[in-house]
């Protein structure tokens, strides 16, 4: 049954008036993701340092926000690091949309987080966002020592458009040719409620299409924003990492899911193929939740939940007694 919390939610929506996504044009849809923030997000936690950095790309510079955590000063050496992708169907998110949620996964794992603030569709269609992903992630490796961060120990997330880059960018630096890519595997794969198959076949799109805020509608609207309208370019792997025919030798994975997402069985079908091949994969559902609840924690309680189970995959993951990832 659906989380009491999430249904206030879903409530508070309808009875503030809130347009549906679908109905806004980017620029409109981007500014109310960002506003929703006042009375979906708790206060930021404090961490010991916020840089902006600037990595370089095919398509030109990339914005960059490192989070230090507060253990900082305590620690010797280089910090593990996560690589973290905004959500928001490839269209709307920033780094400010994902700041708290930066700070937290930050204080909690001991780890450094990097967000990058890659384009985003309709201005820089697919696969303008793999690409910028690709390239910052190689960048921060690059730069990885002198920013204070142990490139030996760094891993790759997001949430739903974030968790499909994080998927893709796993893959990428897999397959990538000798000095193409990064200098050391990636240890983990943190994949939250991530979009996986451009097809939008799975019976949840169906079942939990509408009522629970991401909409088929809404779904449908970031498609055609990011990939063009039609579907010539679904099966390409960059936008469909579940349509990739190896998934094997791939970082360990954590995947969230939510029983009322329409990406629900998309994440369910990406842990099992994972596991089928080799991958150590942990799958969690949580069951009474929505899509997006990860930003959520000033309103649901397992919000804080599935944030710190995040950070704890993170600290295991990127101890340093662990030497390669696991698979």
């Amino acid at each position: 049954m659906l989380h009491p919390q999430a249904r206030a939610y879903i409530d508070l929506l309808a009875a503030r008036g809130m347009p549906p996504t679908h109905t806004l044009s980017p620029q409109e849809a981007r500014g109310a993701y960002r506003d929703r923030r006042s009375f979906t997000q708790p206060e930021p936690p404090h961490v010991a340092r916020v840089e902006s950095l600037e990595a370089t790309g095919p398509h030109g510079a990339i914005a960059l926000r490192l989070y230090s955590p507060v253990t900082r000063d305590k620690q010797k050496g280089l910090l593990p690091v996560l690589v973290y992708y905004h959500g928001g169907g490839w269209v709307i998110g920033d780094l400010d949309t994902h700041d708290t949620l930066c700070r937290q996964l930050a204080t909690e794992s001991g780890c450094a987080v990097v967000a990058v603030d890659y384009r985003m569709g309709p201005e820089h269609p697919f696969p303008a966002a793999v690409d910028d992903c690709v390239a910052a992630t190689c960048w921060i490796a690059q730069q990885a020592q002198a920013l204070g961060l142990d490139a030996a120990r760094m891993a790759v997330g997001g949430d739903s458009a974030g968790g499909n880059l994080a998927a893709v960018v796993s893959l990428a630096m897999r397959d990538a040719a000798q000095g193409e890519g990064l200098p050391h595997p990636i240890r983990l794969q943190l994949l939250i409620y991530p979009a996986t198959d451009m097809r939008r076949c799975a019976a949840s799109h169906s079942s939990n299409g509408d009522g629970y805020v991401l909409t088929r509608d809404t779904i449908g609207y970031f498609h055609d924003h990011y990939m063009g309208a039609g579907t010539a370019q679904d099966m390409d792997w960059r936008a469909s990492p579940l349509l990739h025919k190896d998934l094997g030798r791939l970082p360990s994975a954590l995947v969230i899911t939510a029983g009322y997402d329409p990406l629900r069985d998309e994440g369910l079908q990406y842990a099992q193929r994972l596991t089928e091949s080799g991958v150590r994969t942990t799958l969690v559902n949580f069951e009474r939740m929505i899509h997006g609840f990860i930003l959520m924690g000033k309103l649901l309680d397992e919000t804080g939940t599935a944030v710190s189970l995040c950070a704890l995959e993170l600290r295991k993951a990127l101890s340093a007694a662990a030497t390669s990832p696991a698979v």
